[in-house]
C-alpha cells in the first residue's frame, strides 16, 4: 500500500514517479516550489488536478515570462477558474520569478540554493511508520526558508520549504511499507 494516493490514479502516478525523487533545474524546481506554495492550507490532490491549468497559466514556469507578468496578468490569473485564485499566491509566484531571473542574473541558480539545504540523510531511520511521523518543518527546512527569503523570495516558509524538499527529493518521507520506499 502507498504512503498516500491509492484509488486515484493520477495521485497514484505523481506518488509512484514524483515524488521523493530528486529534482534539478531551475525551471522544475520553480514549478514544485510555486506548486507548494499554492498548495497551502489545501489538499496536494487538488493542486495536483490543476497542474495542467497552472502550467498554462504561468508560461509553464518559465522564470522569465513570468518575471514580466504584471497587473494586468494578475488579473487574468485571478479570474482562471482552472487555477486557485488566490492574489497572494499569485503575486508571490510572479515576485519569486523576478527573485529567481536575479539570483541566475548574479550568477547563482534555485538548483545550488535549494539543494545545498539537503540534509545530510536523505531518509530518515528508521522509516516513518505513518504521516504522524514526519515532521512538517526541519531545521534544513527553516534554513532553506531562510535563504530563499533572503533572495527575496516570498510565500516560502519553513514548511513550504519542507513540501518543497519532499516533492524535489531532497529528502524522502514514504513511509516504511510503502512499496516506494527503497
Amino acid at each position: 500500500m502507498r504512503c498516500f494516493g491509492d484509488g486515484d490514479p493520477l495521485y497514484e502516478t505523481y506518488h509512484d514517479t514524483e515524488w521523493g525523487n530528486p529534482v534539478r533545474g531551475d525551471s522544475a524546481l520553480f514549478e514544485r516550489l510555486s506548486l507548494e506554495a499554492f498548495q497551502s492550507g489545501l489538499a496536494w490532490i487538488t493542486i495536483l488536478r490543476k497542474r495542467e491549468a497552472f502550467r498554462a497559466a504561468f508560461a509553464g514556469f518559465d522564470p522569465q515570462a513570468v518575471a514580466d507578468y504584471d497587473e494586468h496578468d494578475v488579473a487574468r490569473l485571478l479570474s482562471d477558474p482552472g487555477i486557485v485564485r488566490n492574489r497572494a499566491k499569485i503575486e508571490a509566484v510572479v515576485a519569486n520569478a523576478g527573485a529567481l531571473v536575479e539570483l541566475q542574473a548574479g550568477g547563482g541558480s534555485l538548483t545550488e540554493l535549494i539543494w545545498a539545504h539537503a540534509p545530510a540523510r536523505r531518509v530518515r531511520s528508521p522509516r516513518p511508520a505513518t504521516f504522524a511521523d514526519v515532521p512538517s518543518s526541519t531545521p534544513e527546512s527553516a534554513a532553506l526558508a531562510k535563504a530563499l527569503k533572503t533572495a527575496c523570495f516570498r510565500f516560502v516558509g519553513p514548511t513550504t520549504a519542507y513540501a518543497t524538499m519532499q516533492a524535489c527529493g531532497l529528502v524522502d518521507d514514504h513511509l516504511a511499507g510503502c512499496p516506494s520506499a527503497r
